[in-house]
């Protein structure tokens, strides 16, 4: 029991499909192979969600992390009791549940700083609920942090995220290729991944580009003499698909949609996000608190499922998950 990592997991806004998702992956038994998972929210909103999906599951209320056990039967869950059952109403956005979040995800946080998780996992919150509780909900990458998205084989770094084009290829510079590799490198082994196969995406059609021979080019070979195993740039219309074949192990985007559209297209379901660059890891999905499905049984647990492996594996220095 002691020997696997625990893992901590805010259940999301109670009042949309996260409690339903994280019951549903968790119910799987897969998780708890790999790791302790404990919830952080309302027993309350896990009770109900175990109830919709008529699960086998007991819900036990523990006080850190250290209680968290291995039995797939059980559920685990910290339960602050700072929101009352009532203030839960599904499919509505509300402070209640926005405050109630944002403390849950501040708890996930301080048991990964404190040593007693490895990573968090953070389900899906309402931007809405947020913004009536007064908490900033963020949106795109943190200054020095990048969006990491990851679904299966694909994984896509992205250089720049909510900018326009333009500016992003003014981004696009030598200095800032250089620390993103350096970063992601570095990242890349901590999570149990050595001498990562990065790949670097051109910015023009197949690479070629004044863009791409005067700035991408030479900052890859300045990487390279660091002992960063990347290359390129490599033409944006094949090299999504080399990481998908196993050619490599990660690609770096310059702009949005450049990763976004190949990540959505590969696979639209079970992306999971990574804020690359921040001290403490942790995972988060990449689809939102659906309120016009919540309460029906019907959510897909597939991101939250693939967050719960990757944060149990790669948050442990373990690499990427088996499957």
């Amino acid at each position: 029991m002691a020997d696997k990592p625990a893992i901590a997991i805010s259940i999301g806004d109670p009042a949309g499909i996260g409690p339903e998702v994280v019951t549903k992956a968790l119910a799987t038994g897969e998780v708890h192979q790999l790791c302790r998972p404990v919830l952080i929210g309302s027993a309350y909103a896990i009770e109900q969600a175990v109830n919709l999906i008529k699960a086998p599951l007991t819900v036990r209320k523990v006080e850190s992390a250290d209680g968290a056990a291995t039995d797939p039967k059980v559920l685990d869950i910290i339960d602050p009791g700072n929101l009352r059952n009532e203030d839960i109403q599904l499919g509505v956005a509300s402070a209640a549940c926005g405050k109630a979040v944002s403390e849950w995800i501040q708890i996930a946080g301080r048991l990964v700083t404190e040593g007693k998780a490895v990573g968090s996992v953070m389900a899906s919150i309402n931007s809405d609920s947020f913004r009536m509780a007064g908490v900033n909900a963020g949106g795109g990458s943190d200054e020095g942090s990048y969006l990491f998205l990851l679904n299966g084989p694909l994984r896509v770094v992205h250089l720049t995220d909510h900018v326009p084009v333009k500016e992003a290829v003014g981004k696009a510079t030598r200095e800032n290729i250089l620390k993103l590799a350096t970063i992601l490198n570095e990242a890349m082994a901590r999570w149990g991944i050595p001498n990562a196969r990065i790949a670097l995406s051109g910015l023009n059609p197949h690479a070629h580009g004044d863009e791409d021979h005067d700035i991408l080019a030479p900052a890859v070979e300045e990487a390279r003499k660091m002992g960063i195993n990347i290359t390129g740039p490599i033409s944006p219309d094949t090299v999504f698909r080399q990481c998908v074949e196993g050619i490599y192990d990660v690609v770096i985007a310059i702009f949005h949609d450049q990763g976004h559209v190949a990540i959505k297209t590969w696979r639209f379901e079970g992306t999971v996000s990574i804020s690359l660059g921040r001290p403490q890891f942790g995972t988060s999905v990449a689809h939102g608190t659906a309120f016009d499905i919540v309460g029906k049984g019907i959510a897909d647990h597939t991101a939250i499922l693939n967050a719960m492996k990757l944060t149990a594996t790669m948050g442990s220095g373990a690499g990427f998950p088996k499957s």
